[in-house]
């Protein structure tokens, strides 16, 4: 079998218009207030979508999970990959892509290329970001640190793998492209912490699948901003308890989507509970 290092992190993204003096004044002003509204229409400063039709080259390995606890934790702080409704279509990123935690969630579609030898012609796989590829430095980004920077790879289950590449192919070149997740149910709130420091965990996350600012509300508070303190993880000092609790999610498209009283007003830290879902 095809060995390579490869280390886990576990559990721990106007032009100027001249009034023609000729010209009615009434014309004159639907032509700007026309191009007022296309211009801002297509401002520069509108997120990007997260779907992208423009495939990109990487190289993509594979881990066996021969032990139930291998679906268990990861970079992204999802816990139990199974309970948590990822599976094993997932993968883990290697630094150029993982931006210090802020994509996961998001998904990806992988296929195999240039390979005839191994590639399983007219395949791909669906795959959402569960974790990170340590660079080893030990060796070069040819011979051997298939993750360290500037690659980009990605690591899969060898179940997902299987389904785009026979497994003997080993360090595979394949090409990806970001597209909107799809999941079923809304959007996941687990609750830890302790006393008045809040954690919150946020998964199932359709659409872009990451997400960039999280806001939460108790019903004696006003909207409070939560950090990030670790994938998507989300934390804040409040006191919240008896009271019931909204969240106000904004993934990296832009869009925002509020769930109101998510929480009972009895919720207890351990729980989980389901929101609003973005759309896919």
């Amino acid at each position: 079998m095809f060995n390579f290092p490869l280390s886990f992190v576990s559990q721990s993204m106007l032009r100027n218009v001249t009034a023609i003096k000729t010209e009615p004044p009434l014309l004159t002003l639907l032509l700007l207030t026309l191009i007022s509204i296309a211009t801002s229409h297509y401002s520069s400063s509108s997120p990007p979508p997260p779907q992208s039709s423009n495939w990109h080259l990487a190289r993509a390995t594979y881990y066996a999970a021969s032990d139930p606890r291998d679906t268990v934790g990861g970079a992204c702080g999802y816990g139990d990959l199974v309970k948590a409704g990822y599976g094993m279509a997932t993968v883990g990123l290697s630094e150029a892509l993982f931006e210090r935690g802020q994509i996961c969630g998001a998904c990806f579609e992988l296929r195999c290329v240039d390979d005839l030898r191994w590639c399983i012609p007219g395949t791909s796989i669906i795959v959402t970001v569960t974790n990170f590829c340590a660079p080893n430095y030990g060796f070069t980004t040819e011979g051997g640190g298939h993750c360290n920077p500037p690659n980009n790879h990605f690591v899969l289950p060898i179940k997902a793998f299987e389904k785009i590449a026979i497994w003997k192919a080993g360090n595979m070149p394949v090409q990806y492209r970001r597209i909107k997740c799809r999941k079923e149910g809304g959007v996941r709130f687990t609750i830890d912490g302790s006393g008045i420091f809040v954690s919150v965990l946020i998964s199932n996350v359709a659409g872009a699948g990451d997400i960039v600012a999280v806001k939460i509300k108790g019903s004696k508070t006003g909207w409070l901003q939560m950090g990030r303190n670790w994938g998507q993880n989300w934390h804040i000092n409040s006191d919240l308890k008896n009271q019931p609790i909204s969240f106000e999610v904004t993934s990296s498209d832009g869009l925002t989507v509020t769930s109101y009283n998510v929480a009972p007003k009895n919720w207890n830290f351990g729980q989980t509970f389901e929101g609003r879902q973005f759309q896919s």
